[in-house]
């Protein structure tokens, strides 16, 4: 019986496959990468060093070749930052997950946050911009915030974490996110969604992306239960 309201092409394309492991070889890179155009995901999402070796793999798919921007703490300098989206989108990128800047967020700098952003925004020339906030050191009042400055800086998503802090996306935090921005802004998260019943509270949650490194067995729950389209 299908899925009540995820088809299976929806699920896989709310993907971002995770290939940040610090530890990661090139071989296991590419058996992700392999893992993704199987799985025909929305991206993969792997380290800078390795955006070329993932485009070439995945040229032709429907995969997009994402990767990061100040990881994981946000504290580079925006020349830096601007930097990285520039030689990435030249390798062959064509997404960028950036960390905010958590610190001055913190401090209330919220001019300096905002133009952190939006620097990176126009260095991508128009690719999509997704910012992280790493909710795990934000209060409510800083997430909401966070939203703003994001959306003010012309950015397409929010997102909730690294993956690599003390705790990773919750439901409660996807839901402050969603209500945070307008409609024209997306949700992603990040961290800690690991099975398909998982995800799919995500989705109903309002994201509209989510990191994941279970993919091949969230796809295969998803087919044994539902069927594919």
């Amino acid at each position: 019986m299908a899925h009540p309201r995820y088809s299976y092409r929806t699920i896989a394309k709310t993907i971002d496959h995770s290939l940040l492991k610090p530890e990661m070889t090139r071989a296991e890179v590419a058996a992700g990468c392999e893992i993704a155009k199987k799985y025909d995901v929305a991206s993969v999402c792997c380290k800078p060093s390795d955006v070329t070796f993932c485009a070439t793999i995945l040229a032709g798919t429907d995969v997009e070749v994402g990767t990061v921007v100040g990881f994981p703490h946000g504290s580079s300098t925006t020349s830096t930052k601007v930097f990285e989206t520039k030689q990435a989108i030249s390798d062959g990128a064509t997404e960028i997950d950036m960390v905010l800047n958590i610190g001055l967020l913190k401090s209330g700098e919220y001019d300096q946050v905002q133009s952190d952003i939006a620097a990176v925004v126009d260095a991508s020339a128009g690719k999509m911009v997704k910012v992280i906030l790493e909710n795990a050191y934000l209060t409510d009042e800083e997430k909401i915030k966070a939203c703003q400055l994001v959306e003010a800086a012309g950015a397409d998503y929010v997102k909730t974490s690294t993956g690599y802090a003390p705790t990773g996306a919750t439901i409660d935090d996807v839901r402050l996110m969603k209500n945070s921005v307008s409609a024209k802004m997306k949700v992603k998260s990040a961290g800690g969604v690991r099975t398909l019943d998982a995800l799919i509270e995500m989705l109903d949650a309002g994201v509209s992306r989510s990191g994941a490194t279970t993919t091949a067995a969230m796809l295969d729950d998803y087919e044994s239960r539902f069927g594919r389209d």
